[in-house]
């Protein structure tokens, strides 16, 4: 700088003390009062400032000269931060006959280069001529700025001493801020253009890698082809011979219905029958003698057959009463205090019994995951009961209509086959991840929410 200009060692010295200073700063608010106030004993002026810049909000200023503090209601103080911020835009705009914006140089400036409404007032709080000194920070940020005014213009050795100074006070500025966040250093690399261009191309890219559509479903282990016990006639329930899951033998008694109505029933049976064996027995007798006599055996006769149908009838209804195991396998039902002493009708399902090694899956697949599952397709079971686990299995059937499944929510049932070695254990609940088609990651990451736009749309 000195080999350029001629400056005095006098004021290099002066230089050289403030830098010192500067460097020697507690804070930011005692670096602020050194500069806007020791700065002087350099370059003469009558009134400085201080404006500290925001990238998130306006700028403020922060320091003025001959004050120990500022008061930002004031209102100079809020005249000098709309002039700020005007000459901040103005510094970041490139002129005519420049290439890059002069933000990072000082320039001088009157009332002429503001704006009107802020011209107006400038006889009122400063003297006719001003200096802009900016304070750059690391990536070409702008720190803030340093204002200077006097009633003489600045001359070229003055402007040179505070450009050389205003390098300490962006260094000594930089320290007292805080460290930048993650956030922050993020947006800061996003606003360069190239690194934009790649990572919107990036995006691109990954945007369109094709990945397996999936959803998830409530899904069950359940009986496949399973034997249906159900009531052999209208009565109620007596007791249940086995226990929810219990494995029973082909013969083993499974329930009993109340044999009080039907016992009733064999007993006016076996008395009709009776009755009606005596009235023929001496129908009989009397026909040997009388004709008349003969020709009543043949109703009597009648009536001793029906009473006889009657009297097998209630003995075979009887019968029916102890339900028992026609094949072998594992008793599937709900508790058994929800089926003792409940009414039941003739062919009303009471249990199922089914074979521990031949189940299937049963999924519950929501309306609104619908991903066009067909049969042949894949799914795998996540059992809740072991997190490690999992058993793949092949789509059989999907029902064409939702049903409402226990929870109430609107459902197609999904029969599926288990393709391992090791089925599950019947009774397993879990969720199935069901395979669909490979689509984009943008479809995959976006079809409920574009699914949901058009249900509130209409189009």
């Amino acid at each position: 700088m000195s080999g350029d200009i001629p400056i005095d060692a006098g004021r290099l010295a002066l230089l050289w003390q403030l830098s010192s200073r500067a460097r020697e700063a507690a804070n930011e608010a005692a670096l602020a009062f050194t500069v806007v106030n020791e700065t002087q004993a350099l370059v003469p002026y009558r009134q400085a400032a201080w404006w500290r810049a925001s990238e998130l909000l306006p700028g403020a200023v922060a320091a003025v000269s001959g004050l120990p503090q500022c008061d930002p209601g004031a209102p100079y103080v809020q005249w000098l931060s709309s002039v700020c911020r005007a000459l901040s835009r103005r510094a970041a705009t490139p002129r005519d006959d420049e290439q890059q914006p002069a933000g990072s140089r000082p320039f001088a400036f009157t009332a002429a280069d503001l704006p009107d409404d802020l011209a107006s007032e400038w006889s009122a709080w400063w003297p006719a001529h001003a200096l802009w000194l900016p304070l750059m920070g690391a990536r070409g940020r702008m720190l803030g700025a340093v204002v200077l005014a006097r009633d003489d213009a600045f001359g070229i050795q003055d402007v040179a001493l505070l450009a050389e100074l205003a390098h300490v006070w962006s260094h000594a500025f930089q320290a007292f801020e805080p460290r930048d966040s993650a956030i922050t250093r993020a947006l800061a690399s996003w606003r360069q253009g190239k690194l934009r261009r790649r990572a919107l191309v990036a995006l691109a890219l990954i945007c369109l890698v094709p990945v397996p559509l999936s959803v998830l479903a409530p899904a069950e282990v359940t009986a496949k082809d399973p034997f249906v016990v159900r009531s052999p006639l209208d009565g109620v329930i007596e007791r249940l011979d086995v226990q929810p899951n219990q494995p029973v033998a082909a013969g083993a008694p499974l329930f009993s219905l109340d044999p009080t109505t039907l016992a009733s029933r064999d007993a006016m049976a076996r008395k009709n029958y009776a009755a009606a064996q005596e009235e023929y027995r001496q129908t009989a007798q009397l026909a040997v003698t009388d004709d008349k006599n003969r020709l009543d055996m043949a109703v009597k006769k009648g009536k001793l057959d029906a009473s006889a149908v009657e009297l097998d009838y209630a003995a075979a209804q009887l019968a029916r009463l102890r339900v028992t195991a026609t094949r072998a396998g594992v008793a599937v039902f709900s508790d058994p205090n929800d089926w003792n002493g409940r009414a039941v009708s003739v062919g009303e399902k009471v249990m199922l019994l089914a074979d521990p090694a031949h189940v299937e899956l049963t999924a519950y697949l929501p309306v609104a995951e619908n991903v066009d599952v067909t049969p042949g397709g894949g799914l795998t079971l996540y059992p809740k009961s072991s997190p490690l686990a999992s058993y793949p299995a092949r789509i059989d059937t999907v029902a064409y209509r939702a049903e409402p499944t226990p929870d109430g929510v609107l459902a197609y049932r999904i029969k599926a086959t288990f393709t391992g070695a090791t089925p599950p254990a019947l009774g397993m609940m879990g969720t199935a991840r069901i395979h669909g088609r490979w689509v984009p990651l943008a479809y995959y990451l976006l079809r409920r929410p574009l699914a949901a736009t058009r249900q509130w749309l209409g189009w």
